[in-house]
C-alpha cells in the first residue's frame, strides 16, 4: 500500500510515517522543508506553499490513502488580524483542494485529523460522535468546516473519508501548553491547582498513531467519524502529580478558588487557558473500540513516562549546547 502523509515532519506526522514504514508501506511524506533527520524509508516531497493552487498531482500518483495531518493548529498567542480567515485558508480551502486532487488521482481513502473542538470546549457528559457540532473558536470552526467540505468531496467523487477527532495529544515532541507545563514542573514552580475537580481526556501519540493505522486499513472505517482518546481520563491536579512523579520533580499544588482563577485568567488575557485547566472535557471513544476493535495499547502512565524521558533528553541537550 502507498500512503501519503501531509505534515510528515510534524509532531503527529513524523510518528505516523515511522509506524507505516515499519508496517512495510510505501510512504510519501509532504513537508514544507526537509527535516534535519529524515526518516529512512520515507519519500519526502517538499511543498513550500500550502495553498489552494499547490499542485499535488505528482506526489499523489499511485497513492491509495492520504493521511492529512498538516494544518494551522490552535495558536496560543495569535498575531494575524483575522484568525478565522487564516484558519479557513489553510484548514478548509487547502484541505478541500487536496481532497479533490486526491480523488482525481484515484486515491481510495482520505483520513483527516480533526479536533474535539468541533464538538465544543467543555462537557457535562463525555462527547460522542452523535453530538451536534458546537465549535467555540476559529480553529474549531475551521475544523468543522473542513469536515463538511470533505463530506461534499466524498459525495461528489466517491472517495472514502475517515474523520478522527482528537483531544489534546501528548508525547515526545509535544508543544504548546503541555510543553509549558513540563517546563514549569522542571523548575518546581508552585501551582494554584489543588482545588480543581474536573476530568480531562487526552490521547498519547503512540495510541493515536495506532488508531490511525486501523483507520487506514480497516474497510469498516470508511465514511466514519471517530473520537480517539486514552483509556483513562485524568483530573488536572492528578495529571500534574503524575507528570511530576515520572519527571522526578517536586510538585507543589496549593488551593485557590476557581472563581479567582477565572478572574486572573480574564485579567491576563488567558481565559481560554484557565478554561482548559479548570473545566472538564471528556471523550467517549467506544465507537472506534466497538466498530474497529481498537483499544489504546499504551496506558496514560506509559505515555507520560515516554514524554518525560523525551523532555529530559531535550533539556539536557539544550544545556549542553548553551
Amino acid at each position: 500500500m502507498k500512503v501519503m502523509v501531509t505534515g510528515a515532519s510534524g509532531f503527529v506526522g513524523n510518528d505516523t510515517c515511522a509506524r507505516l514504514v515499519t508496517q512495510g508501506m510505501h510512504v510519501v511524506g509532504t513537508v514544507r522543508r526537509l527535516p534535519p533527520q529524515p526518516l529512512p524509508g520515507v519519500d519526502y516531497r517538499v511543498a513550500s506553499d500550502i495553498s489552494k493552487d499547490t499542485d499535488w498531482c505528482e506526489a499523489l500518483k499511485g497513492v491509495n490513502t492520504v493521511v492529512h495531518c498538516a494544518a494551522r493548529v490552535h495558536v496560543m498567542r495569535e498575531t494575524v488580524s483575522d484568525p478565522l480567515q487564516e484558519f479557513r485558508r489553510i484548514n478548509v480551502v487547502w484541505t478541500r483542494r487536496l481532497a479533490q486532487l486526491a480523488a482525481l488521482q484515484g486515491v481510495h481513502r482520505f483520513v483527516y485529523l480533526s479536533s474535539i473542538k468541533v464538538n465544543g470546549e467543555q462537557t457535562v457528559v463525555p462527547f460522542t460522535e452523535q453530538d451536534s457540532p458546537n465549535p467555540q473558536d476559529a480553529y474549531g470552526v475551521s475544523k468543522w468546516e473542513a469536515e463538511q467540505a470533505l463530506a461534499q468531496v466524498s459525495t461528489q467523487a466517491g472517495m472514502e473519508i475517515v474523520i478522527v477527532r482528537l483531544p489534546l495529544v501528548y508525547g515526545p515532541g509535544v508543544r504548546g501548553n503541555f510543553l509549558q507545563l513540563l517546563n514549569i514542573l522542571r523548575r518546581g514552580i508552585p501551582l494554584p491547582l489543588a482545588s480543581i475537580r474536573n476530568q480531562r481526556s487526552f490521547v498519547y501519540l503512540g495510541n493515536l498513531v495506532d488508531a490511525l493505522g486501523r483507520c487506514i486499513q480497516d474497510p469498516r472505517a470508511a465514511r466514519q467519524t471517530y473520537l480517539v482518546c486514552d483509556s483513562e481520563d485524568v483530573a488536572t491536579p492528578e495529571l500534574v502529580r503524575r507528570l511530576g512523579a515520572v519527571m522526578g520533580s517536586k510538585v507543589c499544588l496549593w488551593p485557590c478558588p476557581t472563581a479567582l482563577l477565572y478572574w486572573m485568567g480574564q485579567v491576563a488575557g488567558r481565559r481560554g487557558m484557565i478554561d482548559r485547566l479548570v473545566g472538564s472535557l471528556q471523550v467517549n471513544s467506544s465507537k472506534i473500540q466497538t466498530e474497529l476493535g481498537w483499544h489504546p495499547p499504551f496506558t496514560v502512565d506509559a505515555g507520560l513516562s515516554e514524554t518525560a524521558a523525551w523532555f529530559h533528553a531535550r533539556t539536557t541537550n539544550q544545556v549542553a549546547a548553551s
